[in-house]
């Protein structure tokens, strides 16, 4: 079957309408249409005609318009957040103590040794009020100055912006006496790229206080960098002399029933109902009764002087199997006193891709979370923290000693990357490494979160202070004399304030539902329309397609008959010719008897044969549309 013929078959059979051109297409849509307008075009005057056109085109450009809004905001994958409140009984948060001092100053003194001398050199200098009432000796040893110049304090006149005026501590006795008569001087920090480069930054502060304590932070670290992890859990605070009571409910427990992990900023730290090797403890009812009780010492004399300037218990509530970040998250539990903390449950469910970027356990999040190590669950404050982390290693080619490191690489120090510290400091202030850790770190889906209300009071108070004291010192160092005091003794109660939680989960603004209902209102209001309106307008597309292809596929045919004749332009004859004159030829012979029949001779040799090619027969033509015979 021709292929032209079964196209106008099939769209005859498709369409079921008068004509196939491009213009009766479109007049037999306009009066068979359920949509409201298109009729009117055809069957007004022209006047009317022209009205309606006009209002129909309005309509339908203001129908495309409200449906580009609607799809735009299905698109956009908005989110409504919805509260609710439930009563259940719920497991009891994991608690995380710690000291706030990480080391015992007597564990860590011979360390430190040389960088309290100097710090301690360097204050006398700039407290002094005048020169030559300096308290050293010619019998004290030198100061290590080679470790002073490789991160430097200094003195900065800021009054000539564009020309400050930079010394050193121990350079000029001078400068440090002008800063305390004058008072025109800050103390900054000296950070280099290496020792002795010009390549410098310098980090100033609006008080000594806090250069001092910065300072000290960065030396320590570089000390502390190079002693091994189980040498600095020996210098740090054991549970059994830091957890003297403890009572969970009705039932009593010791420091054996926390669980120990090492902390950079805190030392040792202890873990109550962490989950990782027991299951997690039910809280039985809410109320100070049915909670935690604890009874720390945090032992404040053995604090290190310049790196811990406060004093307290440092504590955090989370979730089972996930790592306490305590310097974002913790709070402080202060000497001398009993904190009750009521707790309270906010459950988050935020709704995964494409409502937002969140990750259910962290596998689709391009950073290598460095605290997987210690079997935790993904959170957003384990993969900043490694992502600096990495950046800082593949920077500066070291581990900054705060943060867990990767395989292959050591901690940074002064004497194996002389300019960590600048390194560290720039890209701690960089924006652009903060804002790539921000932009591919995500927000867990499923979270809880623990609202805490915290309450203080005296404890002991100075009549039961005596006996109690007595009897703790007794139960920890069998000693009948009082070893502990009011500076080191906290008291801690942890519990539910009640059973009720909230949560706080997040449900599509936009539905598919939504967006078919409301693209169809509009199409109603402005246009009358229907989803059969919709398909009758994909039946005009399909049929404007295959009057398309019918006139592609003539117009082929017809530039390749213009090709036929201008190659050939005498047009062969057909067969129906051919025959009648033979026959015509062959009666005249008959009749005449005067032309001798010619012999027919073979062709001589090198003559071609003939070309039957040019012996072609006339198509014949297509029935017309119009015609009530079957197209074959």
């Amino acid at each position: 079957m021709n292929l032209r013929k079964y196209l106008i078959r099939a769209l005859h059979r498709l369409q079921k309408g008068p004509g196939y051109t491009y213009k009766e297409l479109l007049v037999w849509y306009c009066d068979n249409t359920n949509t409201h307008g298109p009729k009117r075009i055809i069957k007004e005057g022209p006047k009317k005609k022209l009205i309606w056109f006009f209002l129909t085109l309005l309509f339908a450009s203001l129908v495309f318009w409200q449906w580009g809004i609607l799809i735009n905001t299905y698109l956009s994958y908005n989110v409504t957040s919805s509260l609710s409140i439930g009563f259940k009984t719920m497991k009891f948060p994991a608690v995380t103590v710690c000291n706030a001092n990480p080391f015992k100053y007597s564990e860590v003194k011979h360390l430190l040794k040389e960088l309290d001398r100097l710090i301690e050199a360097a204050l006398e200098r700039i407290l002094q009020p005048t020169p030559g009432n300096s308290s050293e000796k010619s019998s004290t040893p030198p100061l290590d100055l080679e470790l002073w110049h490789q991160i430097p304090l200094v003195l900065i006149d800021e009054h000539d912006k564009d020309n400050p005026i930079i010394l050193d501590i121990f350079e000029s006795n001078q400068a440090a006496n002008q800063t305390s008569m004058e008072k025109k001087y800050k103390l900054a920090v000296k950070l280099c790229s290496h020792q002795g480069s010009d390549n410098c930054t310098y980090r100033n502060f609006t008080s000594a206080a806090q250069a001092v304590t910065e300072w000290y932070i960065l030396q320590s670290t570089s000390i502390l960098s190079k002693v091994p992890l189980q040498e600095r859990i020996r210098m740090g605070y054991q549970a059994e002399d830091m957890i003297l009571a403890c009572l969970y409910g009705a039932e009593p427990c010791n420091y054996k029933n926390f669980t120990q992990i090492y902390h950079p900023d805190h030392g040792n730290c202890y873990i109550f109902n962490w989950g990782m090797d027991e299951e997690a403890l039910n809280s039985s009812n809410p109320g100070a009764e049915f909670g935690l009780k604890l009874i720390l010492d945090i032992s404040q004399q053995d604090y290190i002087p310049y790196l811990s300037s406060a004093a307290g218990a440092r504590l955090m509530l989370h979730q089972q199997k996930s790592f306490p970040f305590l310097k974002d998250q913790g709070i402080y539990a202060m000497a001398g006193t009993e904190t009750s903390i009521g707790v309270l449950v906010d459950e988050l469910e935020r709704m995964g891709y494409p409502y937002s970027d969140c990750t259910m356990n962290g596998s689709d999040v391009p950073v290598k979370n460095l605290y997987s190590q210690y079997n935790t669950s993904y959170s957003i404050q384990a993969c900043l923290r490694s992502c600096f982390q990495n950046h800082m290693t593949e920077t500066c080619g070291c581990g900054h000693y705060m943060f867990p490191l990767p395989e292959g690489v050591s901690y940074c120090n002064n004497e194996d990357n002389p300019g960590w510290a600048y390194c560290y400091s720039s890209l701690r202030s960089s924006i652009r490494h903060r804002q790539i850790c921000i932009d591919s770190c995500k927000e867990t889906c499923n979270d809880t979160q623990y609202k805490m209300t915290i309450s203080m009071a005296d404890w002991p108070s100075e009549a039961s202070e005596d006996w109690i004291f007595h009897i703790l010192s007794y139960e920890r160092d069998m000693s009948t004399n009082v070893t502990l005091d009011r500076n080191g003794i906290i008291k801690l109660n942890i519990y539910f304030q009640e059973y009720n939680y909230r949560t706080i989960s997040e449900s599509a603004a936009t539905t598919i539902v939504w967006l078919l209902s409301s693209l169809g209102g509009q199409f109603g209001f402005w246009m009358g329309g229907s989803v059969l309106c919709l398909i009758e307008f994909g039946e005009i597309i399909i049929d404007s397609l295959w009057i398309t292809i019918i006139n592609v596929i003539s117009w082929c045919k017809g530039l390749k008959q213009k090709r036929a004749q201008a190659r050939y332009p005498d047009t062969p004859p057909t067969v129906s010719e051919l025959v009648e004159a033979h026959t015509n030829l062959g009666f005249q012979h008959e009749d005449t008897g005067t032309c001798p029949r010619e012999e027919v001779l073979p062709p001589e040799p090198g003559t071609p044969p003939p070309n039957y090619d040019s012996l072609r027969v006339q198509p014949l033509d297509i029935l017309s549309p119009d015609s009530d015979a079957d197209p074959e």
